[in-house]
């Protein structure tokens, strides 16, 4: 399987983002992985569904024992599982070297207030 190219699909995700969550944060980020030369096929649509299907496509977990010491690099991809009250289909973004990116630029890779109180669990998925 051939590696997704970091670059083309970083520059997507930077160039397609919105300024505020627009709730395609799955669409956006396999769109980007598609021009990066990436294979979504049989993919789900439900974000938090996402790890086998980036597995598959030659990304690997990346464990993070303390999220204060993790370091994100270009192309890091986090699928977050929803939260009690929040959107049922989670959330994934991914690392463009500068900021995480769903479908808008975030402020950091939780998204939003919800995720970020709740702090549901989550995998970050490295190419």
């Amino acid at each position: 399987m051939a590696a997704v190219n970091v670059d083309k699909f970083t520059a997507h995700l930077r160039k397609h983002a919105g300024k505020k969550s627009m709730r395609r944060c799955a669409r956006f980020v396999r769109q980007a992985l598609e021009a990066g030369g990436g294979d979504t096929t049989g993919h789900l649509n439900d974000a938090r569904t996402w790890g086998p299907t980036l597995l598959r496509m030659g990304f690997r977990e990346h464990p993070v024992e303390e999220l204060d010491k993790y370091r994100p690099l270009k192309g890091d991809i986090v699928v977050i599982q929803p939260y009690k009250g929040g959107n049922p289909s989670g959330h994934i973004a991914a690392y463009d070297g500068k900021n995480w990116i769903s479908d808008f630029v975030q402020r950091d890779f939780w998204s939003g207030d919800g995720y970020r109180k709740n702090k549901p669990p989550h995998v970050f998925y490295r190419p």
